[in-house]
């Protein structure tokens, strides 16, 4: 199995690769776009993709590369995420003038360098990667936020421990894979990409069917549709206790919908 992951060796993806599947030969990939990419081509089996975390929200371009590439979810896993900073051994955090990471964990981040104006935040690909490169470049003055994994890989320390705003921090991940979207097994879980029509009433109509089919809606929320301004298509998770009821569920809203994409059906994950 050769699993793609956004980043490279120590970065929360791995992470979240690791517990699904142990030893794996990874591909690492600068951007979700080249993971996408990769598994519609066949250069990668699948891959394990951030797709919201508990603090920031959901990444919501992932959700249309999804439906571009025509891959499908086929599981999930939930990752507790600690931030470090991290430097070259011997430094302090008095030493440092520059902090390097991913967009996402510099804003998990933001409220600890408040009280440290004079430390420079620059936005960088991956957390493990700004990591490499300060170990690989040999910089001192400029630390990174990365993981403990990290931190170990590179041979850096960690000059403060846990700084992320929330310490309950966790990021969602999920399987993504080409071909059919439904999973093998007893799938309790699917995700779905609809654009709704613009009758008065239709989006309390299309939550009533699932309510009265006992499909529990943990998750909605609206996408920009680029091609049309100001409008918006809606991606959610929905669970429930028997395939049969999402499949009648998807047959009656089927008058109330523009479109309807289905995303992936799965097992959930334990969060």
């Amino acid at each position: 199995m050769k699993i793609a992951i956004q980043g490279i060796k120590g970065s929360y993806h791995h992470q979240a690769a690791s517990l699904l599947y142990g030893d794996m030969e990874l591909l690492e990939c600068s951007t979700f776009d080249q993971l996408a990419k990769a598994v519609a081509t066949g250069s990668a089996n699948c891959a394990v993709m951030a797709i919201g975390n508990s603090i920031a929200g959901s990444i919501l371009p992932n959700y249309n590369l999804i439906a571009d590439y025509n891959l499908s979810i086929t599981g999930e896993v939930y990752l507790n995420i600690q931030h470090q900073l991290v430097a070259l051994p011997g430094q302090s955090l008095d030493d440092i003038v520059e902090v390097q990471s991913h967009p996402m964990a510099l804003l998990q981040c933001k409220p600890f360098f408040r009280d440290h104006p004079i430390i420079k935040l620059v936005e960088t690909d991956d957390t493990a990667a700004a990591a490499h490169r300060i170990h690989k470049e040999m910089k001192t003055g400029v630390a990174a936020i990365a993981s403990r994994v990290a931190a170990q890989l590179y041979d850096l320390e960690i000059i403060a421990s846990d700084i992320q705003e929330v310490k309950n921090n966790t990021t969602r991940f999920v399987v993504v894979e080409p071909h059919a979207y439904q999973t093998s097994g007893e799938p309790n879980k699917a995700t779905i990409n609809f654009i709704s029509s613009h009758e008065p009433g239709t989006l309390a109509r299309i939550l009533t069917i699932f309510g009265a089919l006992r499909i529990n809606l943990t998750k909605i929320q609206s996408i920009p549709i680029v091609e049309q301004p100001f409008l918006f298509s809606f991606v959610a998770d929905l669970e429930f206790d028997q395939l049969d009821h999402f499949l009648k569920a998807k047959q009656q809203i089927q008058p109330y919908l523009k479109e309807l994409t289905v995303l992936g059906i799965y097992k959930s994950a334990t969060l």
